[in-house]
């Protein structure tokens, strides 16, 4: 999927109205003074309620007669668009809801991803092997930057799914992968994260072997180490504030590692 932020103004004022939005510049049941947002965003009203129409259809805001258009509650929100959740991650900065978001994510990686790899391993393909070699002999290439290591991790989680032969497990890499990529640069921005390359590098080994139970195991064993990373992020924010701050200046001097 496109970035909106790649379709010109119309696609720049939804990315800012929907990062206002869940930032909670513009809070849940906020009414929207779309004549100052014109004057502010210098765009015409047209494309202002174009942008705003994008939104609507992600739950995030309505309109009503007399109320005017106003955001919705997050618990209308469809949080598991796509774009919902690249939007949430993209910030300058790791918020509590961003936190809750990636222990959600972490609860959901934990239902979905054991079972999708017994299924993997059952059904397999020479095709879906090599897609999943490729992905850990990236991960594992000594200084990449962060943006390779993550692509790397997502492409070895997407190839897991694939492998699985279930169209609809398949499309589940839109909910994960949002959040399994800021998780990466997030996490991995701080010291003392585990080397990512042995347990992903059990789960294939699992997964060529036809092996169900083995590759269930190696999985539930990579999710917890990501858990583990997760915890520690956790611990240093308390202590250090959030790592989030220095991501872009990791990513720019040095590799980091992905779950």
């Amino acid at each position: 999927m496109t970035p909106y932020a790649r379709r010109g103004v119309h696609g720049q004022t939804v990315e800012l109205l929907a990062r206002r939005i869940l930032g909670g510049e513009i809070p849940e049941g906020a009414t929207l003074d779309l004549v100052a947002l014109q004057s502010e965003l210098d765009v015409s009203l047209t494309a202002l309620r174009e942008s705003l129409k994008v939104l609507a259809a992600k739950g995030m805001v309505d309109a009503r007669q007399r109320r005017g258009t106003f955001v919705r509650p997050r618990a209308e929100w469809n949080l598991l668009d796509a774009d919902v959740l690249r939007w949430q991650f993209e910030g300058a900065s790791t918020t509590e809801s961003d936190r809750a978001l990636l222990h959600n994510l972490a609860e959901v990686r934990a239902i979905i991803e054991p079972a999708a790899v017994r299924l993997a391993a059952q059904r397999r393909t020479d095709a879906d092997l090599a897609a999943l070699d490729g992905a850990l002999d990236a991960m594992g290439e000594q200084g990449s930057d962060a943006s390779h290591a993550v692509e790397a991790d997502l492409a070895f989680h997407r190839a897991l799914l694939a492998a699985t032969h279930n169209e609809l497990l398949e499309r589940m890499e839109m909910v994960i992968e949002s959040g399994l990529a800021h998780r990466d640069r997030i996490v991995h921005s701080a010291p003392h994260s585990e080397d990512p390359v042995p347990a992903h590098r059990a789960v294939l080994d699992a997964v060529r072997d036809q092996d169900p139970r083995a590759a269930e195991a190696a999985m539930r064993a990579l999710l917890d180490q990501a858990g583990r990373d997760l915890d520690r992020l956790g611990d240093s924010e308390d202590d250090e504030g959030s790592p989030a701050d220095s991501v872009q200046d990791s990513e720019e001097t040095e590799g980091s590692r992905s779950q």
